[in-house]
Formats: C-alpha cells, sequence, structure tokens
C-alpha cells in the first residue's frame, strides 16, 4: 500500500501567492502556509502546490529617457536589465526560504514581466490556479484612487477565488 499508484490518483491542489518585495506579501505568504497549508500533510488524498509569482515591473517609458529626449546607452538599459533579475531572483529565493519548513508542499516559482494586474490575473488561469493569495498594501482611499489597487483588479478579474490577507497593523 502506498506507492506510486496513490500519488498518481492523488488531486492537486494549486495556490499562487502573488510576491513583491514588501513586507505585505510575505505576510500573505507566511499566512496561507500557516493558515490553509499547515495540515496539508494529513490530507493524503491532496497534493499541494503553492506557486510563487513574481510580477516584474516593465521599465516606465519615463525611465528610459536619460535627460530631455536622450535615450540611455545599450549598457545602462542592460545595467536596468541585470538589477532587475537580480530583483526578482532575491525576492523569488527569499519566498521560497520561507517555504522550506514545509516539505510536504511542492513549491514552483514563475517570474514573468508586465504590469503586475494583468500579469497575476493571466498567470493564474495559465497555471490553472484554485486560489490565488495575494497580500494588501492597506492604501488609503487617495493613493488607491490615483495609484489603482492590485489586489482590488484581481478581486475583479483573476479566474479563480481571491484571498487577500491584510497585514496587521502592529
Amino acid at each position: 500500500m502506498g506507492g506510486m499508484a496513490d500519488v498518481a490518483t492523488m488531486k492537486e491542489r494549486r495556490i499562487v501567492v502573488a510576491v513583491d518585495e514588501s513586507d505585505e506579501s510575505i505576510y500573505a505568504l507566511r499566512w496561507c502556509l500557516g493558515n490553509l497549508l499547515h495540515h496539508a500533510g494529513e490530507e493524503a488524498t491532496v497534493r499541494n502546490t503553492l506557486i510563487l509569482l513574481y510580477a516584474k515591473p516593465l521599465p516606465s517609458v519615463h525611465s528610459l529617457l536619460d535627460g530631455p529626449g536622450y535615450l540611455f546607452s545599450d549598457e545602462v538599459i542592460a545595467s536596468m536589465d541585470r538589477y532587475s533579475k537580480v530583483l526578482a531572483d532575491s525576492i523569488i529565493q527569499r519566498a521560497k526560504n520561507i517555504c522550506l519548513d514545509y516539505s510536504n508542499i511542492k513549491v514552483e516559482a514563475t517570474v514573468s514581466a508586465g504590469d503586475a494586474r494583468d500579469v497575476i490575473c493571466e498567470m493564474v488561469q495559465k497555471l490553472g490556479a484554485e486560489l490565488l493569495v495575494m497580500g494588501s498594501h492597506g492604501y488609503g482611499f487617495i493613493k488607491r484612487t490615483l495609484l489603482g489597487s492590485v489586489s482590488d483588479y484581481c478581486s475583479r478579474n483573476a479566474k479563480c477565488p481571491v484571498l487577500i490577507v491584510k497585514r496587521p497593523a502592529n
């Protein structure tokens, strides 16, 4: 009993956690691990896959201009690309390190470039997520209105349930 046949018949639950450099996203990841997946090893019929998703921002048009109307050199743009990759790798590695204590959970990671709202909504569908977990930055009304809220957008547009974890004020 309990061999490859059992693994083949297990149902897979795919949960995407949107991560970035913020404390709010790390809190949401820890909350997910502690509250949604803590007892996952006891469920013999479900294999949990946690997918860490980082939406790498594209450089804005403004950042490609070096003063009035001058474009950055290829070297400067390459340097910006390298920094962006290092940042993405660092964010994913930090999130993976948090998951190390949960050996009963399969952890995957993916980085996709673009506007976070679009990337997250597209990737949860592409990855077959059953649930999207994300942190909330807790912006006030004016800042949320001006900048837009990624979590608000995803809660309305993602093709799966969305759990928004708000970090306590303390």
